[in-house]
């Protein structure tokens, strides 16, 4: 009687289907994309006034001309 020594191979796993709520591309109006880009160009426009402020010595408003 002999027996297999070695193991089976592993079956692979099913790639995962994209959702739409997902998926990375550009489209037209409220979406996920729209939204992350949103949020990324925010946080870069945030920076920019720190560091103008840093760079210049006023705040924004005074930079501005509003103070």
């Amino acid at each position: 009687m002999t027996q297999n020594a070695s193991p089976a191979a592993p079956t692979p796993s099913p790639s995962p289907v994209p959702d739409s709520a997902t998926e990375a591309t550009p489209s037209f109006g409220w979406n996920p994309y729209a939204e992350r880009m949103n949020g990324r160009f925010a946080m870069v426009g945030f920076v920019a006034l720190l560091l103008l402020e840093l760079v210049t010595g006023q705040t924004f408003w005074a930079w501005l001309g509003l103070r």
